[in-house]
């Protein structure tokens, strides 16, 4: 058991106890943790009467029937039941976080287009003020597709919390430090790390190091889940044990608080007199997570050509027909390029995924020019791309001996649903008119002389 070092009717915050108390590894693990010994019921969920006047409850991220491998649910046992923690709800306007289905007449989501890094704000940002919406594919209310979001975050949330009821949320940091104090526990985040927060749980973001900017994918559909390896067996890519889960830790506060809902696209907030985040103790598998993206192990060709990009994937969010993603989030960081008399970088191609990417530090090999930290590039579906010129001329005289590519990681969120820019997207962020004319130089090498390469 994880203990918290709190006593019950403490009025002190989540955010100033100092470190946390640490993390549970595993991915889909059958969790069990408690910040007051004997708060968590032993052989069965819900007692007559739990220890400390606690309240239990079950929070589901799955239909009740799910197969056994894929069902998610978590018991809860808090101080006061999550009906407490809501009451009438009133609508409110969040202007930069959109939601599937937004597709406008006057803006145009046929094309390449990158940006250059989104600058910070001289304006006070919390998580929810500073989200802007960059794409948005499939339909919320549906529960299919994604959206994609950059964050510009510069003070902490006080006495304020969100969730959402749309999807889980894939935050990407590429500057500075947050906390994320949630009902389960505390997760604290910094660039070359991810969080996980899945769908319904209530949480408070906080700035440990700031400002902070990075990156998120709203995932509407079925949750995240690491890919299947096939051959390459058990080992490799983002291994479970890296994934690391909170320890139950609680607040026991009344103070007049604020909790933001996001639902079906649209945002509403409801005032309560208390922290929300009252859960003493909780068990099971449907839970938040971090993960150290420099703990994944990439595999690639050891004697000839380029693998597809998808064995780079970290996450996988299935759509229902197999082996077609509803979201892939694929990392392209530090490694080894050994391939013999092959062109090394990524190769040219169009294909029915849609494709953002982010570069959160270094160079990308395809890109060496123009695609800085903190920007975007989004290639739809079915358009061509693939290296620039400088980029295409260096893999095709390169030596062919092992290259190390270093201080570099890159990530990409693919969909198999066309990515619709927002208005904030195509008119007021950052974009670089000139993208498109990174292949104009590009020359034609055809020569009809037989055996001739050039």
């Amino acid at each position: 058991m994880n203990q918290h070092p709190l006593a019950a009717g403490t009025t002190r915050a989540l955010s100033n106890l100092g470190p946390h108390q640490g993390y549970m590894p595993g991915f889909g693990n059958d969790f069990e943790t408690e910040a007051l010994p004997g708060a968590l019921p032993q052989g069965q969920n819900s007692p007559q009467k739990c220890n400390y006047g606690l309240y239990a409850e079950q929070l589901s991220g799955t239909a009740f029937t799910a197969p056994r491998g894929q069902n998610e649910r978590t018991w809860c046992y808090r101080i006061r039941p999550s009906v407490k923690h809501t009451t009438r709800f009133e609508k409110i306007d969040v202007p930069l976080w959109k939601s599937a289905p937004h597709i406008l007449p006057d803006v145009t989501s046929l094309g390449q287009y990158r940006w250059d890094p989104i600058p910070h704000a001289d304006e006070k940002l919390t998580w929810v003020t500073g989200m802007r919406t960059v794409t948005t594919a499939g339909d919320v209310n549906t529960q299919t597709g994604m959206a994609s979001h950059v964050y510009l975050v510069t003070q902490s949330m006080v006495d304020e919390y969100f969730y959402s009821a749309d999807g889980e949320l894939l935050v990407v940091p590429q500057e500075g430090k947050l906390r994320f104090s949630t009902e389960l526990g505390v997760i604290d985040v910094e660039p070359k790390e991810i969080a996980l927060l899945p769908r319904g749980l209530v949480y408070r973001v906080e700035v440990l190091e700031g400002p902070c900017r990075g990156f998120v994918c709203e995932n509407y559909g079925q949750k995240f889940d690491l890919p299947n390896r096939g051959p390459i067996g058990a080992n490799c890519l983002a291994n479970p044990r890296d994934f690391k889960c909170p320890v139950a830790a609680f607040e026991d506060r009344e103070v007049p608080s604020r909790v933001v809902l996001k639902w079906c696209g649209q945002f509403h907030e409801t005032r309560i007199g208390h922290s929300p985040l009252d859960i003493v103790a909780w068990h099971g598998n449907y839970c938040a997570y971090k993960y150290d993206l420099r703990t994944y192990s990439p595999v690639g060709a050891i004697l000839f050509d380029h693998p597809d990009p998808s064995i780079f994937t970290v996450l996988t969010a299935p759509s229902g027909q197999e082996g077609t993603a509803n979201i892939d989030f694929v990392l392209f960081r530090e490694r080894w390029m050994v391939a013999e008399h092959s062109f090394r970088p990524p190769w040219y191609h169009k294909n029915i995924m849609s494709e953002l990417m982010g570069n959160i530090y270094g160079v990308y090999d395809a890109k060496p020019q123009g695609f800085a930290p903190g920007g975007m590039s989004l290639h739809n579906c079915m358009l061509p791309h693939g290296p620039d010129r400088n980029a295409f001329e260096h893999g095709s005289n390169e030596p062919m001996v092992p290259q190390f590519q270093a201080e570099t990681m890159s990530f990409m969120f693919e969909t198999r649903f066309p990515q619709h820019l927002t208005e904030w997207a195509a008119k007021h962020a950052p974009l670089q008119d000139d993208y498109i004319d990174c292949w104009d130089s590009l020359e034609k090498k055809f020569d009809g002389t037989p055996g001739i390469k050039k």
